[in-house]
C-alpha cells in the first residue's frame, strides 16, 4: 500500500514537473513526459506499472483515457466545425478507409506481418489521439483552421481506430466458427450505434437535470465524472472498445446543448484533463520493455518511415484534394499525426488475443506500436513549430492587448500602446463610444465582450493581456472574472479594486482583476487625474540609465503602469505586484503634465551618473 502510494506521487511529480519544464522551456510536453516515463521506469526501475498496479493497471488507463476523450468532447463545437470548410468530415468518411488501406500495404510488404495482422495493426494506427495532439497545439501556435482540425481528427478518430481493430479481430475469430463477415460487420455497426445512442442518452440525462436543480451545485462535477464513467463501462460490457466511442458522443452533444451550469466546472475538468494526460504518459513510457525491442528489426525502420512520409501524407492530401483548405495547411495537418497512448493500449490488448488465434506476429505489435509512438512523439513533438512557420500557417503572435471598454483614458493607453508597435484592440458595445477609436486608427470590435458570439468572431489568441477600463468597476471585475481562465488570472487587469471605499471592499478579491497601478486607483480616481491633465510617459531604460533614475526623472505622485520587455512581455505594476525593469525594458508611467522635469530630479540623475563616473 505504502509503495503504491510512493509511486503515485512519483508518477504525479515526474508528470506535472514535465509540463511545467515544457512551459518553461518551450520544448514539447509529450517529449519530456516519455522521458521522464522511460528514465522512472526502464531505466532505473523506481516505476515499474505491471508490478504496482497488476491487474488494475489497463482499468485504469481505459478510464483515464476515456475520460480524456470525453473532456476533448467538450470542447469540440458544431459553430467551430462548419469553419473547417469540411475537412474533418473528409479525413473520416475518406481519410480512415485510405489511411487503413494504405497502413495495411505498409505492415505487409514493409514490415513483413501476415495480412490478418497488419490489418488489425493498420486499423489501430488510423487514430492520432488528444492525449497527445492536445498537448502539443496547447504549446505550439498554429493557425485557427489547422488547429481545429487536428483537434477534431484526434477526440472523433481515436474511438473509431478502436473500432476497426476490433471488426478486425472479430472478422478473424468469427469467420474461422462459420460467421459471415456481412454478419460480423453488421453485429459490430449496429453495437457502435447502439454505443453512440448511449452517450447521446446520456448527455441528454445531465442537461435535463442540471438546469432544473435536480443536482446541487457541489456535486455536478463528481456526477459527471461517474456519468461518464459508467457510460463507458456500460457501453464495453455491450461490446468491448465502444466506450471510448459512447464518451466521445456524450462529450460533443453536451458541448452543443449550450448548459450555462457546465461553464463553472470548465477549470476543473481542464485540471482533471492534465493530470490524466501527465499520468498516462508516465505509465505508458514506463511501461516500456527494453525486451521487446529485441524483436525491433531493421525493416521496422523502414515502416516507420513509410508511415511518417508516406502513409499519413497521402492520407491526408487524398482526403482534402480538390477542397477548399490551402495547401500549405494540407501539408501540415499532413504531417502531424503523434500516435498516443490508446495505440499502445490496443495494441497489447489485442497482441494476446491474437496469440491465441494462432498468429505468431501478435508479440510484434507491441514493439512496432512502441516504435511508432516514440518516433511520431519525437518527429511531430519537436518540429511543429518549425514546420508551422516554414510552410505559414502560424497564428497571431500573442503579443497585443485587448482593452475592454472605450474611454477617452483608454484611448490615450492605445494610442501609447501603437508607438510602441504593441497589436492592440479596443471592445465596447457602443458605436458613438468606438468611432474616436476608429478615427485614429486603432483596431475596435463592437458586441459585448461576455457574449457567447464574441468566442466565435474575435480571436483572442492573438491577446497575451486584457485589461478591463469601462466606468463600471462591478462590470470590470466581472469581465476579468470571466476571461481569467483564458489568459491566466496574472493577465487581466481592471481599473480599481484595491482602495479603501465602501465600493472596493464590496467585491472580494478572488473576483476581480489584478488592480492596475501600484495605487490600485479606480475609476473616480483616474477620471480625476485626467480631468487635471495627468498623461502617459515612456522611458526606455538603459545601462546608463536604470529604474531608479527613471523614478527619479518623473513628476511626482506620478504612478508606474506597466513594463514592455525586450521580449515583448507586458507586465503590470498594480498593488500586489511590483515587477523589477531590466534595461531595454520599456516603462510606461501616468503622471500629472509637466513640460520640464523637478531640479530635484536632474539632480538626482545627474550625482546617479557622477557616481558611476567615478566607479568606472
Amino acid at each position: 500500500m505504502q509503495q503504491q502510494a510512493l509511486v503515485f506521487a512519483l508518477i504525479g511529480i515526474l508528470g506535472i514537473g514535465a509540463q511545467w519544464i515544457a512551459w518553461r522551456t518551450g520544448w514539447p510536453a509529450i517529449a519530456l513526459m516519455l522521458v521522464a516515463g522511460v528514465v522512472a521506469g526502464p531505466v532505473t526501475g523506481l516505476v515499474i506499472p505491471d508490478q504496482t498496479f497488476g491487474a488494475m493497471l489497463k482499468p485504469m488507463i481505459s478510464i483515464a483515457v476515456a475520460l480524456i476523450l470525453f473532456e476533448g468532447g467538450l470542447s469540440l463545437n458544431f459553430r467551430e466545425l462548419r469553419k473547417t470548410e469540411g475537412a474533418v468530415t473528409r479525413l473520416m468518411l475518406i481519410g480512415i478507409p485510405v489511411g487503413w488501406g494504405l497502413g495495411t500495404l505498409a505492415c505487409y510488404y514493409i514490415a513483413g506481418l501476415v495480412w490478418p495482422v497488419a490489418t488489425l495493426f493498420a486499423g489501430i494506427l488510423v487514430v492520432t489521439g488528444p492525449t497527445v495532439v492536445i498537448p502539443l497545439l496547447r504549446q505550439s501556435n498554429v493557425a485557427a483552421r489547422p488547429r481545429t482540425i487536428l483537434k477534431w481528427e484526434a477526440i472523433v478518430n481515436d474511438p473509431i481506430g478502436a473500432l476497426c481493430a476490433v471488426v478486425t479481430y472479430e472478422c478473424l475469430r468469427r469467420t474461422g466458427e462459420g460467421a459471415t463477415v456481412v454478419a460480423v460487420v453488421g453485429s459490430l455497426l449496429a453495437a457502435a450505434v447502439v454505443a453512440g445512442l448511449m452517450g447521446y442518452l446520456a448527455a441528454l440525462a445531465i442537461a435535463w437535470a442540471f438546469p432544473r436543480g435536480h443536482v446541487p451545485e457541489y456535486l455536478k462535477a463528481p456526477v459527471l465524472l461517474v456519468a461518464v464513467v459508467g457510460t463507458f463501462v456500460l457501453s464495453n460490457l455491450i461490446e468491448q472498445e465502444t466506450g471510448l466511442l459512447a464518451v466521445t458522443v456524450m462529450g460533443v452533444a453536451i458541448a452543443n446543448m449550450r448548459l450555462d451550469s457546465l461553464r463553472d466546472i470548465h477549470p476543473f475538468k481542464e485540471n482533471i484533463t492534465v493530470l490524466l494526460i501527465s499520468g498516462v504518459f508516465v505509465l505508458l513510457s514506463a511501461s516500456l520493455d527494453f525486451g521487446v525491442l529485441r524483436h525491433f528489426e531493421w525493416r521496422f525502420l523502414a515502416y516507420l518511415l513509410a508511415v511518417l512520409f508516406l502513409v499519413r501524407p497521402a492520407t491526408v492530401l487524398v482526403s482534402l484534394a480538390f477542397s477548399k483548405i490551402p495547401w500549405n495547411e494540407r501539408l501540415l495537418v499532413a504531417w502531424i499525426a503523434p500516435r498516443g497512448v490508446v495505440a499502445v493500449a490496443i495494441s497489447g490488448l489485442f497482441a494476446l488475443r491474437l496469440d491465441q488465434l494462432g498468429y505468431g506476429d501478435g508479440s510484434i505489435l507491441v514493439a512496432l506500436s512502441f516504435s511508432v509512438v516514440v518516433a511520431t512523439i519525437i518527429a511531430h513533438g519537436f518540429s511543429i513549430r518549425f514546420v508551422a512557420r516554414w510552410l505559414g500557417v502560424q497564428g497571431p503572435p500573442r503579443k497585443g492587448l485587448l482593452i475592454v471598454g472605450s474611454t477617452s483614458w483608454s484611448l490615450s493607453l492605445a494610442d501609447q500602446l501603437r508607438q510602441l508597435d504593441v497589436p492592440v484592440m479596443i471592445v465596447d458595445t457602443s458605436w458613438p463610444r468606438l468611432s474616436l477609436a476608429r478615427q485614429a486608427g486603432i483596431a475596435t470590435y463592437h458586441g459585448e465582450i461576455l457574449a457567447e458570439a464574441t468566442e466565435e468572431r474575435l480571436e483572442l489568441g492573438q491577446f497575451q493581456v486584457l485589461v478591463a477600463t469601462t466606468d463600471s468597476e462591478a462590470y470590470n471585475a466581472l469581465v476579468c472574472s470571466e476571461f481569467a481562465p483564458e489568459f491566466g488570472r496574472d493577465a487581466v487587469y481592471q481599473l480599481g479594486g484595491s482602495g479603501d471605499d465602501e465600493d472596493h471592499r464590496s467585491l472580494p478579491e478572488a473576483l476581480r482583476g489584478r488592480a492596475m497601478f501600484a495605487s490600485g486607483a479606480g475609476v473616480a480616481e483616474i477620471l480625476e487625474r485626467e480631468r487635471l491633465g495627468w498623461t502617459f510617459r515612456k522611458t526606455r531604460l538603459s545601462d546608463q540609465f536604470d529604474f531608479a533614475d527613471a523614478q527619479a526623472a518623473l513628476p511626482d505622485q506620478s504612478d508606474m503602469l506597466f513594463v514592455l520587455r525586450k521580449d515583448g512581455r507586458i507586465v503590470f505594476f498594480t498593488h500586489a505586484s511590483r515587477p523589477t525593469p531590466q534595461a531595454g525594458d520599456t516603462i510606461i508611467s501616468y503622471g500629472p503634465s509637466r513640460h520640464e522635469e523637478p531640479e530635484a530630479a536632474r539632480g538626482a540623475v545627474r550625482n546617479r551618473n557622477e557616481q558611476r563616473e567615478v566607479m568606472s
